[in-house]
């Protein structure tokens, strides 16, 4: 009898495992009967990520935390992140006629658009793990951020266009004088005016407070010929703007 019941516990497990085992994304196949491998699954949510296909995700898939991990620190990510500026130029070069009175403007977000978190997702399993934002403000207020050196040769172009450059950011307010230093100390100097997030800003999601920025400034009397930001919470809501442009970011969405 114990050996019956031995033998019949080994089988369930291999039973279970098996099945688990063939309950894997490499094993799986689109609806059409296209095999589906771990990198085309992965490739392919990272690119409904960028196109706002998938929405709302709290974490990187499992599965797909390698790749995506190699991605933010591939030639890939650098050549993705390189066209998106490119483009900008070319639209400030041939759609842009800045009358240069001081009135012509350009927004940038911050994180993952003028510096980079990506040393902190490294040590975070790369979007794998819940965004924990007191973790994540801590080394923000450290100042470590590096620059993303297409934005900064952008920035510095606009700025040489005599553009007034706006940074609007998700950033809560006590980060504001490390936000400064670890501009400037990367290469960051001479925006116009660094907007955060204020107590009441915060009773707002992040599309709504940076949509309420977008609308004072054109009351002012800007006139905002584009941004550049990761998140779509950038663009949303109106007042929009003539062009914006989204730099790759896989590791987190907000809303």
């Amino acid at each position: 009898m114990g050996r019956l019941l031995g033998f019949l516990l080994c089988f369930s497990s291999f039973f279970i495992s098996a099945t688990f085992a063939d309950w894997n994304i490499l094993n799986q196949r689109t609806k059409s009967g296209l095999k589906i491998s771990l990198k085309s699954y992965c490739e392919s949510w990272r690119i409904n990520v960028e196109l706002h296909n998938i929405q709302d995700f709290t974490v990187v898939p499992e599965e797909c935390v390698s790749y995506i991990g190699k991605y933010v620190a591939s030639s890939q990510y650098q050549v993705d992140s390189e066209r998106t500026i490119e483009e900008c130029r070319l639209y400030l070069s041939t759609s842009c006629l800045l009358k240069k009175d001081g009135r012509d403007a350009w927004l940038f977000d911050i994180d993952d658009t003028l510096l980079s978190t990506v040393p902190y997702f490294k040590k975070h399993h790369f979007g794998g793990e819940k965004l924990n934002l007191t973790s994540l403000e801590r080394w923000m207020s450290q100042g470590k951020a590096p620059a993303l050196e297409h934005s900064l040769k952008f920035f510095d172009e606009l700025k040489s266009k005599g553009v007034q450059i706006f940074l609007v950011s998700s950033r809560r307010e006590h980060l504001r004088s490390a936000t400064i230093d670890n501009l400037i100390d990367v290469g960051y100097h001479g925006w116009t005016r660094l907007i955060l997030r204020g107590r009441d800003d915060e009773l707002n999601e992040v599309q709504q407070y940076k949509a309420n920025v977008r609308k004072q400034l054109i009351s002012n009397g800007y006139r905002i010929w584009g941004i550049v930001g990761d998140q779509y919470s950038s663009f949303e809501g109106l007042p929009s703007v003539r062009r914006s442009f989204k730099l790759p970011n896989p590791l987190y969405y907000v809303s």
